[in-house]
């Protein structure tokens, strides 16, 4: 089965990258070495970390590379370099060639994984099915490990160009028993709700214009509320740009019997937490980055601190631009209150019902900052950049600009109230 999903998935890759093919297979090549050379010494994450973050970089920077770089007799490869830019997919093949180094590293030590405890809370696993969670988590025999389920795991043609990301264990451990968990009728269904999603993105590009004003700098003539439009309509587009995106390759995935974690699961209009937001805005990558950073790295424990690093390699793995990585410093900048908070929450029980009330409103109250702050972060991300951060502050701190603010802050409040009853409805449901 790895043999001919192997053969699909490389003429697939051949009609996308044409010759560049080549630089893939040589730079995956040289991380399974490096995988299987070093897998059982201490320095093994030092190694593998920098041998794709080093690539990462160097593809970015050299735009992919040319072959006239290896000697004028190759010049001639470069008009053959296939329908799309190689090193932009490779930024997904460098998260699969960490996940498979780290699971065959972690495949000989025990697990922190506690089974028991998982199928009681799990109603999936209580059903007699896997859920995504134990594949991800399974340990697999060596002979698993091999080159040619190697190669089909990073060039899996449903998932190669943009996901969403599977962890090794959870793939190989699906290529000889499809998945379970989604029947035939939950597939189909999944897509008619694309076919439908995909109606409201005709719909949203034919009669809004977002994107036209944020890329064309005409916000910078807007009137703060206009911006504030501009920033709440950019961050929905996204979201639902990136759902077909992910759905589509998702759906494919299913029908091939591969099931991948739902990368949006959750509206986001229905987030009121940074935290939530992430959990629930490309799933895959937050199991990912949970799995291979944030854990290594100390978990819970060291929470303040790695956020940094994580959001910083976000930032870089999405690319090298100063915008992005002030998006994600400033995302860690809000971020502190919300996990100080947390924190205090946790700590503080409420004695009476008036005490709830005021806990529940201090929630809310808090649940506003939030989506402002994030609204923020992503328009100097994705709107504004670093340098408008001046006048975001020039234009929204002044006598025509608090009100505006006022009034975004309230209307957050209140739907951080409706949200709270949303989740409290979910919850009663059987």
């Amino acid at each position: 089965m790895s043999i001919v999903w192997l053969l699909f998935s490389s003429a697939y890759l051949s009609y996308l990258h044409g010759a560049c093919i080549v630089f893939i297979l040589s730079i995956a090549t040289g991380n399974f070495l490096l995988v299987k050379i070093f897998a059982q010494k201490e320095y093994f994450p030092l190694v593998v970390w920098s041998y794709n973050i080093l690539f990462l970089l160097c593809n970015r920077i050299y735009e992919g590379y040319s072959f006239s770089m290896f000697g004028q007799q190759w010049a001639f490869l470069d008009n053959y370099r296939g329908s799309f830019r190689w090193h932009i997919c490779f930024n997904f093949v460098v998260l699969r060639m960490i996940s498979f180094g780290f699971d065959f590293h972690w495949s000989n030590q025990d697990s922190h994984f506690d089974k028991e405890k998982h199928y009681q809370r799990c109603h999936i696993c209580k059903s007699g099915k896997s859920c995504y969670q134990v594949l991800q988590e399974r340990s697999l025999h060596n002979d698993k490990f091999g080159y040619i389920t190697y190669l089909c795991y990073l060039v899996y043609a449903p998932l190669y160009i943009a996901g969403p990301i599977l962890n090794f264990n959870a793939f190989a451990s699906q290529i000889d028993v499809p998945q379970n968990t989604n029947s035939v009728r939950n597939v189909t269904l999944n897509g008619f709700r694309w076919v439908l999603s995909l109606l409201l993105m005709e719909l949203m590009t034919h009669l809004f214009y977002y994107n036209a004003f944020a890329n064309s700098d005409l916000w910078k003539h807007l009137s703060p509320m206009d911006v504030f439009i501009i920033g709440y309509g950019v961050l929905n587009f996204m979201w639902l740009k990136f759902l077909l995106i992910w759905r589509f390759f998702r759906f494919w995935s299913l029908i091939n019997g591969i099931e991948t974690p739902e990368n949006m699961p959750k509206c986001i209009n229905n987030c009121h937490n940074l935290e939530g937001f992430w959990k629930n805005w490309h799933a895959s990558f937050n199991k990912w980055l949970v799995r291979y950073i944030y854990i290594p790295l100390g978990g819970s424990k060291k929470k303040l601190l790695n956020v940094w690093v994580v959001f910083t390699f976000v930032a870089i793995w999405h690319d090298l631009e100063w915008k992005l990585l002030s998006w994600a410093w400033l995302t860690c900048l809000f971020f502190i209150p919300e996990l100080v908070l947390k924190s205090a929450a946790k700590a503080f029980q409420a004695q009476s019902s008036f005490g709830e009330c005021i806990f529940r409103e201090l929630s809310a109250v808090a649940g506003a900052v939030t989506i402002t702050c994030l609204m923020v972060a992503n328009l100097v991300g994705f709107v504004v950049g670093p340098t408008g951060i001046n006048w975001l502050l020039s234009s929204f701190l002044n006598n025509n600009g608090l009100p505006v603010l006022g009034g975004m802050l309230m209307t957050f409040y209140v739907g951080t109230k409706i949200m709270f009853h949303i989740d409290e409805a979910k919850q009663r449901s059987p």
